[in-house]
C-alpha cells in the first residue's frame, strides 16, 4: 500500500455485492452532500474540470453509502471525501491532492499538498474535517445539482 491509496486491491469494489455497478471509467468523487465545504470543493472541481471527466456521488446516496462501507469509512459522519480513480480509492489529503493533480493548471498547483509530510497531513485534514460544519456550515439538504452537475451525478 502506498500512502496515497486505501489498502484495497484496485477495483475491489467491483467484487462487492453491496456496491452497485457504476461507470468507473472516469474519476468519481464521493462527498458529504450536507457539508458546505465539501459542496464548495465539488463546485471548484466542476469549474476547473474543462474536460468534464469527473463524476460525483454524495455519501448519502446508495452508491456513496456502499463505497464508504466497502472501504471501512464512517457512513454517517463522512469525515473524508473519497476519490476513486482508475479503480484505486483515495481518502483524506490523498484524495484532495490526487483530485487536484487531475485538474489543469492553475488548480493543479493544489496537488502540492501531497508533499505535506505524514502524519502532519492527516492531522491537518482531520482537524478541518472535525470542524467543517462549525467553520463552513451545514446545509439541511444535499447540494442541489445544476444541469452541469446533474449529468455527472451518480445516485
Amino acid at each position: 500500500m502506498t500512502r496515497k491509496s486505501l489498502p484495497f486491491k484496485d477495483y475491489s469494489y467491483r467484487a462487492d455485492p453491496k456496491v452497485s455497478d457504476f461507470n468507473d471509467q472516469n474519476p468519481i468523487i464521493v462527498f458529504d452532500g450536507e457539508c458546505a465545504l465539501c459542496s464548495a470543493f465539488v463546485q471548484f472541481v466542476i469549474k476547473h474540470d474543462k474536460q468534464k471527466e469527473f463524476q460525483f456521488s454524495t455519501g448519502q446516496s446508495n452508491l456513496g453509502q456502499a463505497l464508504f462501507q466497502h472501504y471501512g469509512l464512517d457512513t454517517v459522519n463522512f469525515e473524508t471525501n473519497l476519490l476513486i480513480s482508475k479503480g484505486r480509492a483515495y481518502a483524506k489529503m490523498s484524495a484532495f491532492s490526487q483530485t487536484t493533480s487531475l485538474l489543469p493548471y492553475p488548480a493543479k498547483f493544489l496537488s502540492l499538498a501531497k508533499y505535506i509530510p505524514s502524519p502532519l497531513d492527516t492531522w491537518l485534514y482531520d482537524m478541518i474535517a472535525r470542524n467543517r460544519y462549525r467553520l463552513f456550515g451545514r446545509t439541511d439538504r444535499c447540494l442541489l445539482p445544476d444541469e452541469n452537475l446533474k449529468k455527472r451525478l451518480i445516485e
